[in-house]
């Protein structure tokens, strides 16, 4: 194992991580300064990448152009995971405000989901846009069993369930046997959507792992069988790359799984690691959200683009 930064490098589990990886390829830290970094979003139009750090209740922005760090929104109501639309819109999950936002092209904010049934949302984590222009996002409690990432209250709805809001606006529950649902993201042909669960946070001996759900023609969801468990910490934000395989955070790094579940290799971080993304040019760059700090690394494969 190697790295230019003391603690980072590679573990080869199977010979097949070897060709994901670039041989003389390190792992660079951007910047450092955050209390808990979290859901990072490429821009491709800008080239820019933000991302949240939650109990500082900011978003922040990395310039590839430059490498400048900025401050692009303060306060965030304490925001979360972040995804960008089919139109290059910044979608937002809030834990303050327990809603899912939109921004506009001209800095209005729009609401895209805030209650189910009458009922306010726990606290939105995590969110992702399929190409139908539905939004999908995990809803578990971790924004109101405290007051560092946001306001502590009491669940109205009274469990943590995974929703879909179609274009109209409609909002659905389309899993509902989950803990504490986290990061989510499809399939490359959008078959199927993976969930991670990382209910053993609060729950003794609960959930470390991610599911593979079908999705149907009515955006239903099927299956749910555990696809991997978490071997170091919890699975909690994850992308795919065009090939089909997981890079997920974990308490050691970054795990790369193959399509089929198995770990094939692990970015080692000397941080807890909450999410990752594809970024770049030509999507061949992980954008790594440490604990502290926002770290990336070139490799020899390409993330799923969102347009």
């Amino acid at each position: 194992m190697f790295g230019m930064i003391e603690g980072t490098g590679y573990e080869i589990i199977d010979p097949s991580f070897g060709d994901c990886l670039i041989g003389h390829a390190r792992v660079e830290r951007l910047w450092t300064g955050a209390r808990w970094s979290e859901g990072p979003a490429w821009f491709a139009a800008g080239r820019y990448l933000l991302w949240s750090d939650i109990p500082n209740n900011r978003l922040m922005r990395f310039d590839d152009t430059d490498g400048v760090v900025s401050v692009f929104r303060q306060p965030s109501s304490n925001a979360n995971g972040n995804t960008v639309d089919r139109q290059g819109r910044l979608v937002s999950c809030e834990h303050l405000t327990r809603r899912v936002t939109r921004t506009e092209h001209d800095g209005s904010i729009t609401v895209i989901a805030d209650s189910y049934q009458g009922k306010r949302l726990n606290s939105p984590n995590d969110v992702v846009v399929r190409s139908d222009d539905s939004v999908w996002f995990t809803d578990p409690s971790y924004g109101i069993m405290m007051d560092y990432e946001g306001e502590r209250a009491e669940s109205e709805i009274g469990a943590c369930h995974v929703y879909r809001v179609d274009p109209s606006g409609k909002i659905r529950i389309v899993a509902d046997d989950y803990i504490k649902p986290n990061g989510l993201a499809f399939s490359v042909d959008e078959s199927s959507l993976y969930i991670a669960d990382t209910g053993i946070t609060h729950t003794p001996g609960g959930p470390a792992h991610i599911r593979r759900h079908d999705v149907g023609p009515d955006g239903s969801l099927s299956g749910g069988e555990v696809l991997a468990e978490c071997s170091s910490g919890v699975f909690d934000g994850f992308r795919l790359d065009r090939d089909g395989r997981i890079w997920s955070s974990a308490a050691d790094g970054v795990h790369c799984l193959a399509p089929d579940g198995t770990l094939i290799g692990k970015v080692l971080i000397p941080e807890l690691v909450a999410n990752v993304c594809f970024g770049g040019p030509k999507l061949n760059r992980l954008f790594i959200c440490g604990t502290t700090s926002l770290y990336s690394v070139f490799l020899n494969v390409n993330g799923v683009s969102p347009v």
